[in-house]
């Protein structure tokens, strides 16, 4: 099966690059040996991303990307090559603010099986940045563009067929702050849900290999939060204390499927829907829709100790691995919420 799934790359590749006029890539690929690799810990950490900008005039931002392809823990047992920004999933966030100059470069690593770009939703121009970065394995490229709106916004690979490249791990979040900033909060997390087609069923051990049938069909056999079904769960949970206050940046990197995001337990004080930081928040919001490529801002107030799950509202996706861990520590509030049976 490997054997004919790398000679379906190479042949996808070969026809990329003549269709691109790609000239860095041979005929004759050669494609390093994964059978034999430990995989990775490839989801990111909830609280990794940048602080709050403390400036409050515009600058010039270098950000530094580079696609890596790498063989990942995908579930106990379960590894899948992933396509990657900077070697989790997602890409790391970036943070810049309105007026920024955002100067980009794009790598991909010399041992990648295919040619990777990027595109910046937050991007005024052509293909937002995805034709200047077309790149070749072993090469660099870069462009630059002005953050002329303020709001969360998704990037990914669009690199043909773009919905493999994003079902593989390809996918991120910027996001361009307004003038005044975000209202300061005491925690921030950097969650996104991806889907994953592969041949083998859901929970099937070993190296499991995409499937191209299924990705057209949109039947994916794992929904992630953070590209792995425990990494948020048992490994790097959400952590946070009562009393404090939370702001969840949420992005769906798909790349076919709407989110209905949900914390089982909490009621998010307000959201920024559509990624919006401009637009009036909405209070008191259950659960949020969030479309494929899209994003928003929820930001709650934790008020009882406890876990809660943060899930995609169409629950059954649940038992493909859509679930996430926020422990929240401290004392309780049996005013708020008690346990104890109410007496007959």
């Amino acid at each position: 099966m490997k054997s004919l799934h790398r000679n379906s790359l190479a042949t996808a590749a070969i026809a990329l690059a003549v269709a691109l006029g790609a000239a860095g890539l041979a005929a004759d690929v050669a494609f390093a040996d994964t059978t034999e690799a430990a995989p990775a810990r490839i989801a990111r950490a909830p609280a990794d991303l940048p602080a709050p900008l403390e400036r409050r005039e515009a600058a010039t931002v270098k950000v530094e990307l580079e696609a890596v392809e790498l063989l990942g823990a995908l579930a106990d047992g379960t590894s899948y090559r992933y396509w990657t920004f900077d070697s989790q999933v997602p890409g790391p966030m970036v943070r810049v603010r309105v007026g920024d100059t955002v100067e980009v470069t794009m790598r991909n690593a010399a041992d990648s099986w295919m040619i990777h770009n990027v595109d910046f939703h937050a991007v005024t121009g052509p293909h937002g940045g995805g034709h200047a970065t077309m790149t070749d394995p072993g090469s660099q490229t870069g462009f630059s563009f002005k953050a002329m709106k303020p709001g969360l916004y998704v990037y990914h690979c669009a690199t043909p067929m773009v919905a493999q490249h994003i079902a593989n791990g390809m996918y991120g979040m910027i996001l361009v702050e307004p003038e005044e900033g975000l209202a300061p909060v005491d925690r921030e997390f950097y969650v996104m849900q991806g889907e994953i087609y592969t041949e083998e069923a859901y929970g099937t051990r070993g190296e499991l290999t995409e499937s191209y049938d299924k990705l057209l069909d949109e039947r994916p056999e794992y929904y992630v939060f953070n590209g792995s079904v425990h990494g948020l769960k048992t490994e790097m949970p959400l952590r946070a204390k009562v009393g404090e206050t939370v702001r969840i940046f949420f992005g769906v990197g798909g790349p076919n499927k709407t989110s209905a995001f949900h914390v089982i337990g909490e009621i998010f004080d307000q959201v920024h829907p559509l990624g919006s930081v401009t637009a009036d928040a909405t209070p008191d919001v259950q659960t949020v829709n969030v479309a494929p490529g899209g994003a928003m801002i929820a930001e709650l107030t934790l008020e009882v100790p406890g876990q809660y799950v943060l899930v995609d509202h169409a629950l059954s996706r649940v038992e493909r691995g859509l679930a996430a861990i926020l422990e929240v520590e401290g004392p309780a509030d049996p005013a708020i919420f008690d346990e104890t049976p109410p007496a007959s």
